[in-house]
């Protein structure tokens, strides 16, 4: 099942390279596999295309957490506070923060 999210979802970023929402959510099966150098390079391309894209820096700092690569982690989730508080996204700068913090005790 999860091989055929994944292929349909490579066909989408196949067709248009720079398709967001493909590319977040492809990014999200290959976490969910655990293939977590394949979910990064999909969520680095992702704030290439769209910087303001604010659930990617989240989900992206998860990601390096994983690796244990924290000052990855860290530097991710400053850039996405940086961000949120750039869109006055509340919510988005609330779990940043928290993850950061978590990040850090």
């Amino acid at each position: 099942m999860t091989n055929t999210r994944i292929h349909r979802l490579e066909q989408i970023i196949v067709d248009n390279p720079n398709d967001t929402f493909g590319l977040f959510a492809l990014a999200k099966e290959y976490e969910k596999e655990e293939n977590f150098e394949k979910s990064v390079q999909l969520f680095e391309k992702l704030l290439v295309a769209d910087e303001n894209y604010i659930g990617a820096y989240y989900h992206l700092g998860k990601v390096y957490e994983q690796l244990e690569e924290i000052k990855k982690a860290l530097n991710i989730y400053e850039m996405g506070i940086s961000i949120a508080k750039k869109l006055n996204d509340m919510h988005a700068l609330s779990e940043l923060q928290n993850a950061k913090m978590n990040l850090l005790m």
